[in-house]
């Protein structure tokens, strides 16, 4: 029995997480039944189509906007393209250039079955799962090789706009001690509907997020990684509207962390519930058979409701989004669930309630390497207070073994940050993680104090919450606001015109393929 040293009751954890396997199958059910224009690009994706047409359009984008247009896309894109290779002899990528010519009408080829488009499709399925096995592989390899930084992994950003500029950025942050660089995405392109082409050099408050800058970037870490003697990770996001497609991408790439939240599209982006939900569970399995680590966002719902008043819907969303991740056979130890530092700055004992809150985190989801996020909300330009800020949220991450931190920058509210705020957000980590390595495996909480009681209440008004979703579902749930006081409609919000229900053609292998690797 695991002994918890906030008194909690693990019959009431797992009561919670019982109700909240129950909300994850019922959404669950809606997504088999159904796919999307995303999915679809990713299938293309892995069957080896790349590249743009004339007009800079992605090929993948291409294709299915072919069945889409002519009201077959129940189908998928998968039978078609099967068909492509027994009617006329092409591969996926000389079909998707066909089409981009106006050469072939896909739609249009003598029909097969489904068992003979699946089998004709073999050879390219096999190659795809075949680059992604060698891709974790390598990973591994390193891994044993040269080994990695301690837990907490030291999370730092780049975010120039230009990824050549990254990569510098990127390589000062490694030498510096960071364990995992994030290529900030650029402003905006969760909502783009399709993934730009190539290495770029221009975006806004981050970087274009493209198969050929997750390329660069993961060829200069590892040259970085071997020069240091350590690996380095590489993060990036799949969230929006391209979110299974940019997982694919990640996976063929070498990424190992992936920003990946079953609600934050929803609530945040504004983009269809129906759309996200079935997006995401592709999108898990393939990070998931890739090795890669998510993040998910609960730390945002702290930037829209009160971090103490809310604590428990972060909770909560935890609890669900490990259930969704369990279901598309997603590890546990693959799983950066999400919290943060952000209750008002001038709440009386407010450091023990976050000590409370990153505790009970980490005794719920024991196997799971957390992503802690820095206090933001309440940064206010005053660099001496910040770095008091970001200490605090430090000293608690080595007390409360966290996984992942992502670290707090003196400068947050002014800039995006430079090499030497970076360098003293690595400074001061590093030197309470040494000073402070065992504090957690010294310390009790007293029984019946301020951090105990806290930790329990937040369980409670969780394990009510979660009732009261799994009553009413979680898209009516979505649609009254629970989460971060947003509220959505299922029927409203973009990409909802992308959203299928699956025809009697309809195949996917990857998923069988990968879930049973």
């Amino acid at each position: 029995m695991q002994r918890s040293k906030l008194g909690l009751d693990f019959d009431k954890v797992n009561y919670a997480k019982g109700v909240s396997r129950k909300i994850a199958d019922n959404v669950q059910e809606f997504v088999e039944g159904y796919t999307t224009v995303a999915v679809e690009r990713t299938l293309c994706r892995l069957l080896g189509i790349d590249g743009v047409d004339n007009n800079e359009v992605p090929l993948p984008n291409v294709v299915v906007d072919e069945i889409k247009d002519k009201g077959v896309l129940n189908q998928g894109v998968m039978y078609f393209l099967g068909n492509a290779v027994i009617e006329a002899g092409l591969n996926p990528q000389q079909a998707a250039e066909k089409i981009a010519a106006g050469e072939l009408d896909i739609t249009q080829l003598p029909s097969h079955s489904v068992e003979e488009a699946h089998e004709a499709l073999k050879p390219y399925i096999n190659d795809c799962i075949d680059k992604i096995k060698a891709r974790k592989a390598k990973r591994d390899n390193y891994i044993k090789t040269i080994g990695e930084g301690p837990k907490p992994y030291l999370y730092v950003i780049v975010a120039t706009g230009n990824i050549y500029e990254d990569v510098v950025q990127a390589e000062a942050a490694a030498r510096q001690g960071a364990d995992i660089i994030a290529v900030i995405r650029t402003t905006g392109q969760s909502l783009l509907d399709y993934v730009p082409y190539g290495a770029t050099t221009e975006g806004f408050g981050g970087t274009v997020a493209t198969q050929e800058n997750f390329r660069i970037m993961r060829t200069h870490l590892d040259k970085i990684g071997e020069e240091e003697g350590r690996y380095i990770r590489l993060c990036n996001y799949c969230s929006g509207l391209c979110m299974p497609e940019i997982a694919a991408m990640g996976a063929l790439e070498g990424l190992d962390v992936m920003l990946n939240d079953a609600l934050y599209g929803i609530l945040f982006r504004d983009i269809n519930m129906q759309r996200t939900l079935v997006d995401q569970y592709f999108s898990r399995v393939l990070n998931g058979f890739a090795g890669v680590i998510i993040n998910t966002g609960e730390d945002n719902y702290l930037t829209t409701a009160d971090a103490f008043d809310e604590a428990h819907t972060v909770l909560a969303s935890d609890f669900i989004n490990e259930q969704l991740a369990l279901i598309a056979d997603l590890p546990e130890e693959q799983m950066g669930l999400g919290h943060a530092f952000e209750m008002e700055p001038g709440l009386e004992n407010g450091f023990l309630y976050e000590l409370a809150q990153a505790q009970m985190t980490r005794e719920i989801f024991p196997k799971a390497p957390l992503k802690y996020m820095p206090p933001t909300k309440f940064m206010t330009g005053n660099i001496f207070k910040g770095n008091v800020q970001d200490a605090l949220f430090n000293q608690i991450s080595i007390w409360t073994g966290q996984g992942i931190q992502l670290l707090g920058m003196l400068t947050e509210a002014i800039h995006t940050p430079f090499m030497s705020d970076r360098y003293l957000s690595l400074e001061n980590a590093k030197y309470i993680f040494n000073n402070m390595k065992n504090i957690g495996d010294e310390v009790e909480f007293k029984e019946d104090g301020i951090i105990r009681k806290r930790a329990q209440k937040i369980l409670a008004d969780s394990i009510e919450l979660l009732e009261k979703i799994e009553k009413e579902g979680m898209f009516t749930a979505l649609e009254k606001g629970i989460f971060a006081d947003i509220k959505r409609p299922k029927n409203g919000g973009k990409g909802l015109d992308g959203v299928v229900e699956k025809g009697s053609n309809y195949f996917n292998p990857f998923v069988a393929l990968m879930k049973k690797n």
